[in-house]
């Protein structure tokens, strides 16, 4: 056997992407059960969300999540019977809904924060904070590589 560098292809990124992601979702469930948060990775991801820009419309919700609109319209009723969000009529678009964050929403936000901060500070203290901007860097980079084949 050859000593030397191991060819890695596009395909083993992809593939290694992929089980990062799935790592990452499992990591934050693992969390989310812990804290006894009652609520999943899917509701997590609108709800951060909705603490960055609160009123936007269901599809744009949609969109940056990455979910198709069925799925989202599940998990927002989820999380209107948790008393964490609300859907209002768009006054531009009566056709649209609006999402917005509740009091107890924003009481929760409060309350998972220092979670949430104690999870990614640990995971910048493993990697680095210049390991961190190179992997963003190049995910960008393979973001733009594959929307644009």
């Amino acid at each position: 056997m050859t000593e030397g560098k191991v060819h890695i292809t596009s395909r083993d990124c992809i593939l290694q992407l992929i089980r990062t992601r799935m790592a990452s979702r499992q990591a934050m469930q693992r969390l989310l059960k812990r804290t006894n948060a009652g609520i999943t990775f899917e509701m997590l991801q609108v709800m951060s969300c909705l603490w960055i820009e609160q009123g936007i419309s269901q599809q744009t919700l949609a969109e940056r999540i990455s979910k198709d609109k069925a799925c989202l319209t599940s998990l927002l009723a989820n999380l209107e019977r948790k008393g964490y969000v609300c859907r209002c009529e768009d006054p531009k678009d009566r056709r649209n809904k609006l999402v917005y964050l509740t009091g107890e929403g924003e009481a929760f936000h409060q309350w998972l924060a220092p979670f949430l901060t104690d999870y990614y500070s640990r995971l910048e203290e493993a990697l680095g904070a210049e390991r961190l901007q190179q992997s963003m860097q190049l995910l960008k980079d393979l973001q733009h590589a594959i929307e644009s084949y």
